[in-house]
């Protein structure tokens, strides 16, 4: 293991040698793969040799653009977008709009992509700490649910969260040293697998967690519930390491060194999404991803001021720049071409390759020319809670608009675990953190010609969930929306308050 392990390590800082000709490599292999596909027939891909050419042939590709391809797929059709056979589709979790998406999972994405990254995850964390003794015990993942695809039934397809898709296809040896059992971590009733989960994990010796941070809490907080336990080291004391992903962890942090309040305690970051595996945290107490560029996907970025165009121009990675916004746009090894995933991140370092992730392209708000995104949002909420002692468990933001009574301003509500003891002192901290972070923000605040101090409600422990659950968005990869432009999900949630 230890061999394996220390050549993946060789591999991985090869690619961050060689950014670019990895990269060029894998566009070329994608490519030729597809070329007798009807999308690369189509786009003609036999006969690119460049990424201009391949800009030129190939628009970007938004979900609806190329969903058509998809649902052909769905109910039978083969060879549309990849050459190999697709038995499996991520169901994201439509946090962008209502509907769901069905993102195709290959074979070989699985292989080159999902599962590198989950076995690179491993290298680099035994790399950074070889006094490790996550081994000696196993390996707790939530995960969501997977049910056959109804379009086409006879074709033995499945669709459901990727984590289920992961689970379902894992090699036995990755099966030995996790739990719960299959038929726990694939439930689909998220409220009974929670409890399930709890039965199952709370005698067995769990050295590492993986998961979502919101779905992790109610887990340990219903153990230390069962237990009677102050907190999870009474249960699981050789508990080393949590690995991450799906949201920002920064809100979560103090709390999870309050259920966890262990100086050997370890936090490591992913970007695992439905349609790839794309960064691991590779350095220790950092906030920073290795954007991983030798899975089978070729990378291009959207500049901000590009993003809300109907033909957006991108950029190559060797044309990045540290701290600007930029939304990815990704080539994969299962037929998603020049696709545009909603996300935005910003390099923090151009050798090797890092990124912190910024927000989603349709989670901002900038009803006032405010241009606010979520990294912002969460800088300040988290400064908010350590300056006034409080601890978050879910937040949402959205614009409250002129009207002849009122001025406009942004609205919040903030489930707290912890409260702060003066709420009008903790606006006032969030407020400042985002002047200081967003200088239009800043610009608009000022002497409140456009902007006045946000108003923040606090939400009774529970809401979120409930709010979820009405939704029928529990568990799995479903997120609640930290920012929308709309009044759509805060108006939601204030009457299930209002109500409650």
């Amino acid at each position: 293991m230890t061999w394996v392990m220390k050549k993946r390590i060789h591999q991985i800082e090869l690619f961050m040698k060689y950014p670019h000709e990895v990269q060029e490599e894998r566009l070329s292999k994608l490519l030729q793969s597809a070329k007798k596909t009807e999308f690369g027939k189509k786009h003609g891909f036999a006969d690119i040799q460049n990424i201009e050419q391949y800009r030129e042939q190939v628009s970007v590709h938004t979900y609806e653009k190329i969903y058509p391809y998809i649902e052909r797929r769905m109910k039978g059709e083969e060879k549309l977008l990849w050459p190999t056979d697709v038995k499996w589709f991520a169901k994201s979790s439509g946090t962008t709009n209502a509907r769901s998406k069905f993102i195709p999972v290959s074979a070989e994405a699985l292989e080159d992509c999902h599962f590198k990254g989950g076995k690179d995850l491993i290298s680099i964390y035994v790399n950074n700490y070889p006094d490790t003794k996550m081994f000696s015990g196993k390996g707790l993942a939530l995960g969501g649910s997977h049910q056959l695809n109804e379009l086409d039934p006879k074709a033995n397809s499945y669709y459901g969260d990727v984590s289920a898709v992961i689970m379902k296809n894992l090699p036995m040896w990755a099966q030995i040293i996790r739990t719960p059992s299959l038929e726990i971590a694939l439930m689909d009733n998220w409220e009974e697998k929670i409890a399930k989960l709890a039965e199952t994990t709370i005698d067995e010796n769990v050295t590492s967690i993986s998961g979502v941070p919101t779905w992790t809490i109610l887990l340990l907080q219903r153990l230390m519930e069962m237990k009677g336990a102050k907190d999870i080291t009474e249960i699981w004391p050789n508990l080393e390491v949590f690995f991450h992903g799906a949201v920002s962890f920064t809100p979560y942090r103090n709390l999870f060194k309050q259920l966890i309040p262990s100086s050997g305690m370890r936090y490591v970051e992913t970007y695992n999404a439905s349609e790839g595996f794309f960064g691991i945290q590779d350095q220790k107490d950092s906030e920073e991803l290795l954007l991983m560029l030798d899975y089978g996907i070729y990378y291009e970025f959207i500049p901000y001021h590009e993003i809300q165009k109907d033909e957006p121009k991108a950029i190559s990675l060797s044309e990045v720049k540290l701290g600007e916004i930029y939304a990815m746009l990704i080539t994969t090894n299962a037929g998603l071409w020049r696709y545009s995933i909603g996300d935005t991140i910003k390099f923090t370092s151009l050798d090797p390759y890092r990124i912190k992730i910024a927000g989603r392209t349709k989670h901002f708000i900038n009803a006032f020319g405010e241009e606010l995104v979520v990294e912002n949002a969460e800088t300040a909420i988290s400064h908010a809670c350590e300056k006034t002692g409080a601890m978050i468990d879910n937040f949402t933001a959205a614009p409250m608009y002129f009207t002849d009574k009122s001025e406009g301003s942004h609205e919040w509500v903030i489930e707290f675990n912890k409260k702060p003891a003066d709420l009008a002192y903790f606006t006032e901290i969030l407020d400042q953190k985002l002047r200081e972070v967003n200088s239009d923000y800043d610009a608009k605040r000022y002497k409140n010609l456009a902007l006045k101090i946000p108003v923040v409600h606090i939400a009774e422990p529970g809401t979120f969930y409930q709010w979820m659950k009405k939704r029928g968005k529990l568990g799995g990869q479903n997120k609640v929306p930290r920012l929308a432009n709309n009044r759509e999900y805060i108006d939601d949630i204030l009457e299930l308050i209002k109500s409650s």
